[in-house]
């Protein structure tokens, strides 16, 4: 699904050259779940950037499906975007004037699919990330836990091929975070491949594979031993 060859990303001021990742080769496939791990600053979230098409590398290529996405104009990123990744974020980031059915329904409508459609759709992964109660609801009008769940089904609503989530549990409670990583797992369990940047060792566990990283190199690549989420408490 992805290849990364030699990537690197430099950011530069005037009298500041900062390498955030630096000859990074890393491949993915369909159907994999990676946890990135790593202390603060190491190229997590810049690598996770690049991997959901947000920001450039310096150098270096990669490759989406076979192709090198290096030529595409930001029209032709945006649209891969909105047709095979969907976002996870640590902030939920969910917009507060609508509503969960409203949150969850709008990457359907930048894809112009139907009315009828979208309403199936969004009640059916409301239904199964167990929200469908609060569809009319405010996101301040709900739990920590649950916006994260709406902000899953929003993900997920578009039938993506991978999900990128940046620190999901980071802003949970343990009973939510193994909640939402049992989400994960069960999608990913689905067939959709998961990439995860998160600083916690019990949710890396929940992947099949971790990549650490140091100053923006690749330390580690290894494959784990995965929770059974029917075993999570």
């Amino acid at each position: 699904m992805i290849t990364l060859n030699n990537l690197s990303r430099i950011y530069r001021t005037s009298d500041v050259e900062t390498t955030a990742l630096n000859q990074i080769n890393l491949t993915v496939n369909e159907g994999e779940f990676i946890a990135i791990m790593g202390p603060s600053g190491c190229g997590k979230s810049t690598l996770l950037s690049i991997l959901g098409m947000l920001d450039s590398p310096s150098s270096g290529s990669y490759q989406f499906n076979g192709e090198d996405i290096a030529d595409y104009s930001e029209a032709q990123l945006a649209q891969l975007r909105k047709t095979s990744i969907g976002f996870v974020f640590q902030s939920f980031n969910l917009i507060d004037e609508l509503t969960v059915y409203e949150n969850v329904e709008l990457p359907l409508q930048y894809l112009k699919i139907s009315k009828a459609a979208r309403k199936e759709r969004v009640e059916a992964i409301l239904k199964r990330m167990a929200i469908d109660h609060r569809a009319d609801h405010l996101p301040q009008q709900l739990s920590g836990g649950q916006q994260q769940r709406v902000a899953v089904a929003r993900a997920m609503v578009s039938n993506p091929k991978l999900i990128l989530a940046d620190e999901p549990t980071g802003n949970l409670d343990s009973k939510n975070g193994d909640a939402v990583m049992a989400m994960l797992r069960e999608l990913n369990q689905d067939g959709t491949t998961v990439i995860m940047v998160t600083h916690a060792e019990k949710e890396g566990n929940y992947a099949d594979r971790l990549v650490r990283l140091l100053d923006g190199q690749i330390m580690l690549d290894k494959a784990t031993q995965t929770i059974n989420k029917d075993e999570v408490a």
